[in-house]
C-alpha cells in the first residue's frame, strides 16, 4: 500500500506546520488502524517543532506533557496530541524515560516506539508512509513484534508486555516468537510488576472488551502476568470439575475464560462477573462416589467467589459501584428457578436480586452455560425454556406494577406518623412488615388497609408489650 488516505483537516494542519518551516506526521494507532481499514477517531502527531514552537504556531495549545515534549493542539473541534521527535534514556520507574532528548528525524523518533505496527508515520500531505521497521508487513501478516530487542523494549516500559497481549486479543494478531518468549522472562515480569494496578486494570478491561477475551486472558496466564495482578486465578488451573453428570468439559480456569467469551462484548461488568463467578470453586471442592458414579461438588462456592471478587477488584482499584455490581452478580449467579414457584416467590427473587440487575444476571447465567462446553445455550432446550419462563413471570410482575420496594408501598413513614406512630427504628420495622405482607399478597397494597395493619402492629406489638 505504502500510503494511507489523510483527512482534509490533517492536510490543513500539515500545511500550517510547513508554512512555519516545520514538518509533522501522523503516527501511532491512527496509522495502524488506517492500514487495518478500521475507523480512526484519535490523531497523534510527531513533529520537528519544539513544544514552544508549536505553541506559537497554533492559537490554542495545552502543555499536557511538555516535560516529555508533548502538547495538545485544539483545532477544528479536535484535540490532537503532538510530540516533538525524540529519543529517550533509561526508564527507572518502568514507565517514563529518565530524560528526553529531541531527535533529528522521524526515523529516529519511530525507533523508540514499542511495536513495529505502531512505528509507522504518514506524511500529512501525501499520506506516504515512513516505515523503517516493516510494520506494514507485520500488520498484513497479523504479527506483533517489538522494534528491536524485545528485552530492551520491555525493560524500558513495564506496561508494554501487557499492551502486547492486549493488542493480540483486540486485533486477533499473533505475538512473534522471540517477543512472546521475552514476556515470561523473570526480569520482564519483575519490570511489569512495577506498573500501577490502575494501568494494568485499564489494559485488562480492554482485553475483556475484545471479541474473544479468552485469547488475551490465556496469554496473561501463560506468561505469568495474570498471577502478578490476579493471583486468585492461579488455583483454578487444573481444578477439575468434569464428572459423570457431564455438566462440564473444562477445568475451572478454562471454564472462566470461555464464560468471558460467552458474555456480551458491550457489557464489561457482565464479562467481569463471568470471569470471577466461579473463582472460589477450588476452596469448596468435594468428591462424592456412588457406585460407578463420581460427582464433584462445589457447595457454597458463590459466597467464596463473591469474597474473592471483592478482594481482587479492590486491589485493581475498580470503583465501589463496579465492585458492588459485579460481586452481587457473582453472589446470585447460582439461582435456580422452578415452575412451582409461587408469584410471591418470584417477587422475592426480584427483590433479592434487584430489578436493575435481572437482565445482567440472566446474561451471567448464559455466559456460565457457554463456558461449560464452549457453546451457547441451545434454543428450545429445557434450560432455555426454564429461563424463558422465569423472564416471562418477571415481566408479568413488572407490568402489574407490584410493590418491589418500600418506595412502592401505598403508605410511607409520614403516613404512619400521622396515625400516632413515632419516627424511629420501630416505625422502620413496621414498614418492613407491611412490605412483607404486600410481597405475599399484592392486593394488600392499599393505603387504608396498610394503615389499619400498621396501627394493629403498633398497638399489639409495641404498646401491648408483645416483643
Amino acid at each position: 500500500m505504502n500510503r494511507i488516505k489523510i483527512h482534509q483537516d490533517l492536510q490543513k494542519i500539515g500545511k500550517i506546520f510547513e508554512k512555519n518551516g516545520h514538518k509533522a506526521y501522523l503516527v501511532g494507532g491512527a496509522v495502524r488502524d488506517s492500514l487495518l481499514k478500521k475507523e480512526v477517531n484519535d490523531w497523534d502527531l510527531a513533529t520537528d517543532a519544539s513544544p514552544q514552537q508549536v505553541m506559537k504556531i497554533f492559537h490554542k495549545v495545552i502543555p499536557t506533557g511538555i516535560a516529555h515534549g508533548t502538547v495538545t493542539i485544539h483545532i477544528f473541534g479536535r484535540q490532537i496530541e503532538t510530540t516533538t521527535f525524540r529519543t529517550e534514556s533509561e526508564y527507572s520507574d518502568g514507565r517514563h524515560p529518565d530524560s528526553v532528548a529531541y531527535a533529528a528525524s522521524i526515523e529516529q523518533d519511530l525507533s523508540r516506539r514499542d511495536f513495529t505496527m505502531n512505528a509507522i508515520a504518514a506524511d500529512l500531505q501525501t499520506g506516504n508512509l515512513i516505515d523503517p521497521f516493516c510494520g506494514e508487513k507485520d500488520i498484513k501478516n497479523k504479527i506483533i513484534r517489538t522494534v528491536g530487542s524485545p528485552l530492551e523494549r520491555f525493560n524500558e516500559d513495564g506496561l508494554r508486555p501487557v499492551r502486547a497481549i492486549r493488542f493480540a486479543s483486540q486485533l486477533n494478531f499473533t505475538i512473534e516468537a522471540e517477543t512472546l518468549k521475552a514476556l515470561s522472562k523473570e526480569e520482564i515480569l519483575k519490570k511489569t510488576s512495577t506498573i500501577s494496578v490502575e494501568r494494568f486494570r485499564d489494559e485488562f478491561c480492554k482485553i475483556m472488551k475484545s471479541d474473544k477475551p479468552s485469547v488475551g486472558l490465556r496469554l496473561l496466564e501463560k506468561t505469568g502476568i495474570l498471577n502478578i495482578f490476579i493471583p486468585e486465578f492461579l488455583v483454578c488451573r487444573n481444578c477439575q470439575q468434569k464428572d459423570s453428570r457431564g455438566f462440564h468439559d473444562f477445568d475451572v480456569a478454562d471454564h472462566l475464560l470461555y464464560a468471558c467469551d460467552g458474555a456480551p462484548k458491550e457489557n464489561l461488568l457482565v464479562r467481569l462477573a463471568a470471569f470471577y463467578h466461579d473463582i472460589g470453586k477450588p476452596e469448596c471442592k468435594s468428591i462424592e462416589k456412588a457406585g460407578d458414579c463420581t460427582m464433584i461438588h462445589f457447595h457454597g462456592h458463590e459466597s467464596i467467589s463473591e469474597k474473592k471478587t471483592i478482594k481482587s477488584m479492590h486491589f485493581l482499584k475498580f470503583s465501589n459501584e463496579e465492585i458492588d455490581k459485579v460481586s452481587h452478580l457473582v453472589k446470585e449467579h447460582m439461582f435456580y428457578y422452578e415452575p412451582c414457584w409461587s408469584d410471591a416467590a418470584v417477587r422475592r427473587f426480584i427483590i433479592r436480586v434487584g430489578l436493575e440487575n435481572l437482565d445482567d444476571l440472566i446474561l451471567v447465567r448464559l455466559a456460565d452455560i457457554y463456558g461449560m462446553h464452549g457453546t451457547p445455550l441451545a434454543e428450545g432446550s429445557p434450560v432455555y425454556k426454564n429461563l424463558a419462563e422465569l423472564k416471562s413471570r418477571i415481566e408479568k410482575v413488572i407490568n402489574e406494577k407490584q410493590a418491589l420496594g418500600l418506595k412502592d408501598l401505598a403508605v410511607n413513614g409520614q403516613d404512619l406518623m400521622n396515625i400516632g406512630i413515632p419516627s424511629g427504628k420501630k416505625l422502620g420495622s413496621i414498614l418492613k412488615e407491611l412490605f412483607e405482607a404486600v410481597t405475599e399478597s399484592p392486593q394488600m397494597n392499599d393505603k387504608e388497609k396498610l394503615l389499619e395493619v400498621a396501627k394493629n402492629i403498633w398497638e399489639t406489638k409495641y404498646l401491648g408489650g408483645v416483643k
